[in-house]
């Protein structure tokens, strides 16, 4: 194989590598969100709220929704819809997507660990 070849699979590999991680690792979100979120969140089966609603099917459902939990007036009347962008920017800083949240979290600034979050949730959408 060429030097040019060699230099365009390596750059091929480097680039889809990114793009892969870009969505997250599911499993070191985990990780993350039992250490960060699990105090106050739940996911998978049996979730129910508890200081946080659960966060079974988060992606694509209306703030404020779950019949379960006793919203702030603020994320009741706020009409979003939980897209993985809404997410990444409420999970990065709260009180800036929906002023007037009861969400007591400092949020997170890393990106990485924002998208680690997301897959992990992601993976605990309801069919």
């Amino acid at each position: 194989m060429n030097k040019t070849a060699m230099m365009t699979l390596a750059l091929s590999l480097s680039l889809f590598g990114m793009q892969a991680h870009a969505q997250g690792d599911a499993e070191a979100g985990g990780k993350l969100f039992k250490r960060v979120c699990g105090g106050c969140h739940q996911v998978g089966e049996g979730a129910r709220a508890f200081f946080g609603p659960q966060l079974n099917g988060i992606v694509g459902r209306t703030a404020g929704s779950t019949t379960n939990y006793q919203y702030s007036d603020a994320m009741k009347s706020s009409g979003i819809v939980w897209t993985r962008d809404k997410l990444a920017a409420y999970i990065e800083d709260p009180k800036a997507v929906v002023s007037g949240t009861r969400m007591i979290f400092w949020g997170i600034s890393d990106q990485e660990k924002i998208d680690d979050l997301l897959a992990y949730l992601q993976t605990f959408q309801t069919p």
